[in-house]
């Protein structure tokens, strides 16, 4: 089966005490496949990585940033998985977004996220680096510690 190829931007939402906001979530097509994940998704067709990402954190958190926030990537990665009996290979852009607070509103998610998304929470740079949970991508210990000018965990 050929992969679909997309584009994704993807936010890591720090807030005042520098935790990453993260989703819990599963694979449809495999339901014990557990893990956790950045704010973000899909491009949709022509639309620049900044914008989809202010449209992806909007939707799936409510907060309401413009494009222009973003600013540039901090980071990009291309990745491949299954997800929902499909394989992806995906282009992703991350973006870094500091808020003091922000409490999150989900009801902007699709049929989609409300089948494969079941929680939300805040996660502190050594708490990622310490769990045997599973979380996309593996980098973000060492990424957030450069973004946040940390020593290694």
């Amino acid at each position: 089966m050929d992969p679909i190829i997309r584009r994704a931007a993807r936010v890591l939402l720090v807030d005042g005490a520098d935790r990453l906001l993260m989703f819990s979530g599963r694979d449809p097509a495999r339901p014990a496949h557990r893990y956790w994940f950045t704010v973000g998704g899909g491009l949709e067709p022509g639309e620049a990585p900044a914008a989809g990402a202010a449209r992806e954190l909007a939707e799936e958190t409510g907060l309401r940033v413009p494009a222009a926030a973003f600013g540039a990537p901090v980071w990009r990665e291309e990745t491949s998985f299954p997800f929902d009996g499909r394989w992806y290979r995906q282009e992703q852009h991350f973006f870094l977004l500091r808020v003091d607070a922000w409490e999150v509103d989900t009801a902007g998610h699709d049929a989609v996220e409300r089948r494969s998304i079941d929680g939300h929470r805040w996660w502190t740079r050594p708490e990622l680096a310490a769990t045997g949970e599973r979380f996309y991508p593996r980098e973000l210990p060492d990424l957030l510690g450069r973004l946040l000018g940390r020593a290694p965990c």
